[in-house]
Parts: C-alpha cells; sequence; structure tokens
C-alpha cells in the first residue's frame, strides 16, 4: 500500500471518527478541536472560570498517549528540546488565541466544512494565505534553531502527566471543574473518547498528519502527500455527516461558530502563519509531544496558557462574533509573528 493511500485512509478514518464522537455527544462539528479541548482542558484545572468550557477531554489524552505508545513501539521516541522555548511558547499563545477568535483549530475548521458551515471557507482562506507569509519568511532562512537530546525520563514527563489527567476526570476531585452547560457539558463517554484519541493519535504518529504541513508542502516543494489526508478527513465526515443527518449547508445557524468573516479569516491567518513558525499545526504539536518533543510541550503548554488569556480577558469569540478584545488581540499577534519571523530569518542576521 503506496504512503498516499495510507494517509487517505488515516484521514478518513479520523474524520469518521470525528462525526462518531459527535453523535456519542460531543458538541456538533468538534468531534475533534485540538484548541477547543485544550481551552476546556485549562478550564477543567481552573485556569479560567468560564463556566461553559472546562472539561478534561479525554481525546487530548488518547491522542498524546497513543503518539508515544506507538512511537515507542517503532523505535521512534527521542527525547529532545531547546529550540528557542519561550519564543514557541509565546507562539503557542498567539495560535490559541487566533484559534479561538476563529472559533476552532485547523481540524476543526475542516470538520466544520465537512458539516456544511460554509464560514470555515474563510476561515480556510485565512489559514491558506497565513501560511503563505510563513513560507516566504522560511524562504528567506526563517529558523528557530536546532534541538538537543536530552534524558529520556523529559520526554517521558509529559504523556504521564498526561495520564495523571486521566486520573483526576475519572476520580473527579472537587477541585476538577466540570461544565454543567454549553459545550463543556456535551462530551462522549470517557471510554469511547479516550479510545477514539488512542486511535487518531496512532494514525497521526504513523502518517506525519498534519493540516498546515500539507499545505506548506504543497507551496514550497509542491508535494501533495500530507495535503490529501487534509482532504480526505474533509470528503469522509461530510459523508458521514449526511449519514447521520447531522450536515447542515449554510453560514447562519451553525452550532459554535459566527458570521464575522473578517476575523474568521484572520483569527484562521495567525493560526497558519503561526502554526508554520512552530513546525506544525496544533494536532502535531500534540502528537511530537507524545513522541518525546519537548519543544512541542513547550508550544502546548503557550497554547493551554493562551486559552486562559483568551477567556480570562474577553479575547474569545462567541456565536454572536468576535469581541473587540479579541480584534485588538489578533493585530497583536500580527505585530508579534511579523517580529518573531524577520528577527529569525537570514535577512535580519545578515544585516
Amino acid at each position: 500500500m503506496g504512503n498516499k493511500t495510507k494517509i487517505i485512509i488515516a484521514g478518513g478514518i479520523v474524520g469518521i471518527i470525528s462525526v462518531l464522537l459527535v453523535y456519542f455527544g460531543n458538541p456538533a462539528n468538534m468531534g475533534f478541536c485540538i484548541a477547543c479541548f485544550l481551552r476546556d482542558i485549562a478550564g477543567g484545572i481552573g485556569l479560567h472560570r468560564a463556566e461553559v468550557v472546562q472539561y478534561i477531554r479525554p481525546e487530548i489524552i488518547g491522542l498524546i498517549v497513543g503518539a508515544s505508545i506507538l512511537a515507542l513501539k517503532n523505535k521512534e521516541f527521542q527525547s529532545r528540546g531547546g529550540s528557542s522555548p519561550f519564543i514557541r511558547f509565546m507562539l503557542g499563545i498567539v495560535v490559541m488565541i487566533g484559534a479561538l477568535v476563529f472559533l476552532g483549530c485547523p481540524l476543526r475548521m475542516v470538520l466544520r466544512l465537512g458539516g456544511g458551515d460554509l464560514n470555515a471557507l474563510l476561515g480556510i482562506a485565512g489559514f491558506v494565505s497565513g501560511i503563505w507569509i510563513g513560507v516566504k519568511f522560511l524562504n528567506k532562512g526563517f529558523n528557530l534553531k536546532r534541538n538537543y537530546k536530552v534524558t529520556k525520563i523529559e520526554g517521558y514527563v509529559f504523556p504521564g502527566v498526561s495520564i495523571g489527567l486521566l486520573v483526576l476526570l475519572i476520580a473527579s476531585p472537587a477541585f476538577i471543574f466540570f461544565s454543567e452547560s454549553g459545550p463543556g457539558s456535551l462530551r462522549a463517554p470517557i471510554a469511547i473518547s479516550l479510545l477514539a484519541g488512542l486511535i487518531v493519535g496512532a494514525l497521526a504518529q504513523r502518517t506525519r498528519l498534519c493540516m498546515v504541513g500539507g499545505t506548506r508542502d504543497m507551496m514550497l516543494f509542491n508535494n501533495s502527500h500530507l495535503l490529501v489526508g487534509f482532504i480526505s478527513i474533509i470528503v469522509f465526515s461530510f459523508i458521514a455527516n449526511l449519514s447521520f443527518g447531522f450536515f447542515n449547508l449554510g453560514f447562519a445557524d451553525q452550532p459554535i461558530a459566527h458570521t464575522d468573516g473578517l476575523w474568521n479569516f484572520l483569527g484562521m491567518a495567525v493560526v497558519g502563519w503561526g502554526s508554520v513558525l512552530l513546525g506544525g499545526c496544533p494536532l502535531r504539536q500534540l502528537i511530537l509531544s507524545g513522541e518525546g518533543n519537548i519543544d512541542s510541550v513547550i508550544s502546548i503548554m503557550g497554547m493551554i496558557m493562551g486559552a486562559a488569556i483568551a477567556h480570562n480577558f474577553g479575547l474569545a469569540s462567541s456565536g454572536a462574533g468576535a469581541t473587540f478584545n479579541g480584534q485588538v488581540a489578533v493585530v497583536i499577534c500580527f505585530i508579534f509573528l511579523w517580529i518573531i519571523s524577520y528577527s529569525n530569518s537570514e535577512i535580519s542576521v545578515k544585516k
């Protein structure tokens, strides 16, 4: 079986599993959303107090552990880190802010389109535009410098912490928060969510599935390998949504979405640009963190902090659209991304 066939099958399975998670209780068009689920986890452990988005999502735990298991099995687990850690942390914050202005990560963006949400088209346009800007800086020599081998135990800590979160979820102590209404209250059973995460984590680890990587590689090398996985998710989630009667074509009345086209575009442009600088989309960062990559762990920690900032300071959008604070934050994110892109490129170093 060819590599392209494998990634098409993997994308198809991800699309179908995502719709099945909605069938079993997850929010509509949100079988998987890395940004939304990290935001829920941030709320679940009390980093923000938005009561409608607080829950330790087992899907995230499954993604990390599934990637770890397969990486260990295939001897691909490598503990490495040290590549511009604080810049990566800040980029994680920026990517999360952009995602929460749009209301979804790149994976949810394509799942929204597969469910008929046409607002995702503006998100995709912004996402591709952001990647294009990032690629321009890659061509100018952008680099966050190399990472280094670290002790093996350091690579095991993050998967271990993820398992600890699962224990907290099951034990449900009083200091863990659970939404009683809103998106955080809509969830598939723990066992189903965890199993789904494990399967998708293993598939994404094996195929290197990445929403950003597919578009970036097409722009840089005219290589469509990863991009077909991206397309496969849309096609198969579309088929599954039709089969379950979830498909709802249009811009208005879409679940956990808004129709403010400009900020859908700009929010995802921030996500695309920031993810190129990080070397992968939020899903890819989670998978790499499961493989022992400490730089990706730092990026994920930045995303969790970004979720807390977004909800504590009113940056996250709602069904009514982007907030003024969120709009200002997106502008600041663009300025930050330009500074980081320029200052870490050869055009700056030569000066």
